[in-house]
């Protein structure tokens, strides 16, 4: 071989060389990548070129897949019910992504888990369609259901949760407003209109208001502060005389705080304190714990995680540290900068009604394969000892006190033993908008069933002078109660 043809060669080979390299380069490093970006629509069109798993509550699927054998995809998403369910489901859309369930349970429901691999390739070798597995809600349609016609009947926007408080599972997760996932799942224009139509909404009717937004609790806090009261031993007995006076001044402040009932507060015992909601007497006693023993004790009922997945990821609760005493006695009654998701107030309901031990809540019951095989069962798991259940039974006696006697009587059920707490949050600069209305409870029957459920109402057409969660979110609370007692 001549030298010409022996350096052409040469050149030849490293140029192949090369190419090897590169091929192997970017189909062994740069795969993940590539696959993940969102201008590689090759990705989208393969997880829509067979059915997903489905989405199940109560044993039936609120989810379908609609053949559609378009120039792209062969399969688009649908959603029954969709809606009511929204806020449980997310969205699973060609061209937007997915959110929710949808999104961190995409591995059992698009059938790439790594646990569907032997059942994956057995189809593989049959012949069969690729097929995703299908994940098993917590939740109980009948409960979603009441929430949701409560929402819509009364035109109120807010949210609820239901708990199960021996277990944690989430029996109810309702947002209003809500929206259709099923209008943006195609690619077609119709589905970018409703994108952008909701996307401009200003009621916001994407935002799930059960998980992802905090509002200041008010007076249900006040559950909290009396548990810290009672664990501290600042309060020994909850009918004895408190010595606070009405108004109060706010500590190292000349600042009086008044209560909204217009009863009279001065020196009344902590049960007849909550059962008023008095807030004198509440952020005198969260001056007296102090701001370090408040913030414990409200981390024991789950305030300040920033980690809580249920397996979706909940926007965190906050009670401030370090603040000085008039903030701390102003948190203390659930304003200042305190802040909580209705899932939150629901967990400090479920604690108080398990005798003090809050369970991890959690949305899936189930992950299983097409051919309907389990691929992992929940477990029920403790998050925290809340407090002892010496002082969950005291804080049960005050609120069942308040549904008996107080602000709570709409909620009451005929035959059933229901505890509950009101709130009425400041909301707006120097309180100018309509405040929340709150009301955080549970229910017990004879047979030992237990529900535990916070509801929130943000806006209604109800006017400010009468805006109460006694009026607005009891009946909402009860309904849902009620139904999952069978009253």
């Amino acid at each position: 071989m001549n030298k010409p043809i022996r350096r052409v060669s040469v050149f030849c080979l490293v140029l192949v060389l090369a190419l090897m390299i590169r091929v192997n380069y970017v189909q062994g490093v740069e795969a993940g990548s590539l696959n993940s970006n969102k201008n590689n629509a090759r990705g989208s069109i393969e997880a829509y070129s067979y059915p997903r798993g489905d989405i199940v509550a109560g044993g039936q699927a609120v989810t379908k897949d609609l053949l559609v054998n378009g120039n792209k995809y062969k399969y688009r998403r649908a959603y029954t019910s969709g809606p009511m369910y929204a806020p449980v489901t997310g969205y699973s859309s060609q061209v937007y992504g997915s959110s929710l369930l949808e999104s961190v349970e995409d591995g059992i429901l698009s059938g790439n888990d790594s646990r569907l691999f032997f059942r994956n390739t057995l189809d593989l070798l049959t012949g069969k369609q690729k097929q995703g597995g299908d994940v098993v809600t917590t939740i109980d349609p009948k409960v979603q259901q009441a929430a949701w016609n409560a929402f819509q009947s009364s035109g109120k926007k807010g949210a609820a949760v239901a708990l199960d408080p021996t277990t944690g599972a989430i029996l109810g997760l309702v947002s209003a407003p809500s929206y259709d996932p099923t209008s943006i799942a195609g690619a077609d224009s119709a589905a970018n209109s409703a994108w952008l139509k909701l996307q401009s909404d200003t009621s916001q009717p994407m935002l799930n208001r059960a998980l992802r937004q905090t509002y200041p609790p008010g007076s249900t806090f006040k559950l909290v502060t009396a548990a810290a009261a009672l664990e501290n031993g600042i309060v020994t007995d909850i009918n004895a005389p408190t010595q606070s006076p009405d108004p109060y001044t706010l500590p190292q402040s000349t600042t009086p705080l008044g209560n909204e009932s217009g009863d009279s507060c001065t020196n009344v015992s902590m049960n007849d304190a909550l059962k008023v909601s008095c807030n004198t007497v509440f952020a005198k006693l969260g001056d007296e714990v102090g701001n370090a023993k408040m913030a414990a004790e409200a981390a024991k009922f789950g305030f300040n995680d920033p980690n809580l997945l249920i397996p979706v990821g909940v926007t965190k609760s906050v009670f401030d540290t370090g603040i000085n005493r008039p903030s701390n006695a102003l948190s203390s009654i659930g304003q200042f900068d305190t802040r909580a998701t209705p899932l939150q107030m629901a967990m400090v309901a479920s604690a108080i009604v398990n005798n003090g031990t809050l369970m991890k809540p959690y949305l899936v019951a189930q992950e299983r394969s097409a051919n309907l095989t389990v691929i992992d069962q929940a477990k029920p798991t403790q998050l925290s000892q809340a407090t002892t259940p010496q002082v969950a039974q005291q804080l049960q006696t005050m609120m069942e006190n308040v549904v008996q006697n107080g602000t709570g009587t709409p909620a009451q059920i005929q035959g059933v033993t229901v505890g509950g707490k009101t709130g009425t949050a400041q909301h707006g600069v120097n309180n100018s908008d309509n405040p929340y209305a709150w009301f955080v409870s549970y229910a017990k029957d004879s047979n030992g069933k237990e529900i535990a459920v916070a509801v929130v109402v943000e806006a209604s057409n109800t006017q400010r002078s009468e805006i109460s969660g006694s009026g607005l979110a009891a009946p909402i609370a009860r309904a849902m109660m009620a139904t999952y007692l069978g009253k």
